[in-house]
Formats: structure tokens, C-alpha cells, sequence
């Protein structure tokens, strides 16, 4: 009976022995996973992090520029839409309307007009002191200036004179000041008709007197060529009808189109401009 019992107990022990065996390797293996598992979503919380530290850098960047552009937009003031100006052009625009008869800038009911009358201003300004001589329009950007055959060329000559040096001076520092700026040089006559050996009629006249004030500018003021062009327009754009000898000198001009860039556009609001000795 001894033998019996002894025999039960020892295969009660050995089972025992074989369960927790079983239990003990088990363990092991939840715990080898649960490490890999571990170990693993350590990695993707690594990852996770540096995605996270470069959109906040990201962030951080586009928050910078919003502000600069804020920083941008609160110097600025709009002229019209979809345009604007500094405020530091804003302070020369108010300064040069002031130097300006008060009839005229009251004449200039928006602020694009007002601009206009600015760059006009300073322009013939800078350009010579024979205010009768010269007549400067602004459409838009586009600066129209109409100078006086007599400042430039002898009664029925396309030779350039010499008192025009300082007219196409000035001119020319305009141009050379900005490497973006197109230049075109109109002739235009009068109704009269020229036929000589050199003219056949004004279409002649008018383009041979366009070339010589370019030729001028590239040569003796050193004005790219590429920003250049000559025309001829004869006498079918007149400013005034061709009643008379004083209309008929009106209309015998060189009109200079400048298209400037605009920021060279808001520069000729610049009151500091240079005047002519």
C-alpha cells in the first residue's frame, strides 16, 4: 500500500513538474514578444517624433513668412487694385503734389491720376528747364514724353544740334538707370510736304530725324541698343490740327515712350530728382 501511494505521489510530482515546465516557456515566449513588440513601437514612436519635428519646423517656416508679408503689407499702400506702394513713396508722392499748382492736383480725383501728375512733374523737371518745350503724359506706366523739334534739330534737318546734348543727357541717365526699360523714339512733322534729295516726303523725315536722337543715345550716352527702338510717324498723329505756324510747331516733335518696370515707375516719384544746373 506503501508502495502504492509512494508511486502516486512521485507521478503527481513529475506532472507537476512537466505543467510548470510548459507555463515557464510560455512566459518566455509572451516575454520575447512582448519585448519585440516593445522594441518595435519604440522605433515607430521614433519615427512618429522626427515626422512631428520636421512639420513643426515646417510650421515654423511658414509662420515666418506670414509674418513677413504682414510685416510686407503694413508698408504698403494701395493705389489702385492690385497695385501698390511703400509707404516711403507714399511720403515722396505727398511731397512732390505739393511743389505742384493746387489746381491741377485738385484736378487728379483718384490716386492712380495723382501718381501720373507726380511722375510727370518730376520727370520734366529733371529733363530741362524750358518748361514750353516738353510735355510729359503718364497712361498707366508708360511714360510719354513729347520734346520740341526745336530743341533738338534745325528747321527741316535731321542732324541733331547741340543744345539737344542736354535734354538727351538727362534722358539717357533715365534710361541707363534701369536696364528693363524699353525706349521708343517717335518723329513725328507737320502737314507741310518736303520732297529733296534726301527726304521723299515726312515719312522719310520723321524716321530719319527717330534714328538720329538713337543713335545719339547709343553713341555719345552709351544707351544699350537692345533697349532702343526708332519709328517714324510722318504727320498723321498730330497733337493740334495744322491751322497755323504756332499748332504746326507743335506738332513737329520726338516723342520718347518709356515702359518702365514698376517699381522704376514708382522711382520717378522721387522729388530729389536732379534738375538741370
Amino acid at each position: 500500500m506503501k508502495k502504492i501511494i509512494l508511486s502516486s505521489a512521485a507521478a503527481a510530482l513529475l506532472l507537476t513538474a512537466c505543467v510548470s515546465k510548459k507555463k515557464y516557456v510560455a512566459l518566455e515566449a509572451n516575454l520575447a514578444n512582448t519585448q519585440s513588440q516593445l522594441s518595435k513601437t519604440q522605433v515607430e514612436k521614433e519615427e512618429l517624433e522626427a515626422k512631428l519635428s520636421k512639420i513643426e519646423a515646417r510650421v515654423e517656416e511658414y509662420n515666418a513668412k506670414i509674418n513677413s508679408l504682414k510685416e510686407i503689407n503694413d508698408s504698403q499702400y494701395t493705389i489702385e487694385e492690385g497695385t501698390v506702394m511703400n509707404n516711403d513713396t507714399k511720403a515722396k508722392l505727398d511731397k512732390t503734389l505739393s511743389e505742384i499748382d493746387p489746381a491741377k492736383v485738385a484736378e487728379a480725383k483718384t490716386m492712380e491720376e495723382k501718381v501720373n501728375l507726380a511722375v510727370s512733374h518730376n520727370l520734366k523737371k529733371s529733363l530741362t528747364d524750358q518748361e514750353d518745350e516738353i510735355d510729359v503724359f503718364v497712361d498707366k506706366t508708360v511714360v510719354m514724353i513729347n520734346i520740341a523739334d526745336n530743341l533738338l534739330f534745325k528747321s527741316g534737318s535731321y542732324k541733331i544740334s547741340n543744345k539737344a546734348d542736354g535734354i538727351l543727357g538727362k534722358l539717357a541717365e533715365v534710361i541707363n538707370s534701369e536696364p528693363s526699360m524699353e525706349v521708343m523714339v517717335e518723329g513725328h512733322t507737320d502737314s507741310r510736304t518736303i520732297n529733296t534729295p534726301l527726304f521723299q516726303d515726312n515719312w522719310d523725315l520723321s524716321v530719319k530725324r527717330a534714328t538720329s536722337v538713337v543713335r545719339k543715345l547709343q553713341d555719345d550716352f552709351d544707351v544699350d541698343p537692345t533697349q532702343l527702338i526708332a519709328a517714324g510717324r510722318s504727320q498723321y498723329q498730330p497733337l493740334v490740327e495744322n491751322t497755323d505756324n504756332d499748332n504746326m510747331a507743335k506738332n513737329r516733335r520726338t516723342r520718347i515712350v518709356i515702359i518702365p518696370d514698376l517699381d522704376k515707375f514708382f522711382a520717378l516719384l522721387d522729388s530729389e530728382a536732379k534738375t538741370q544746373p
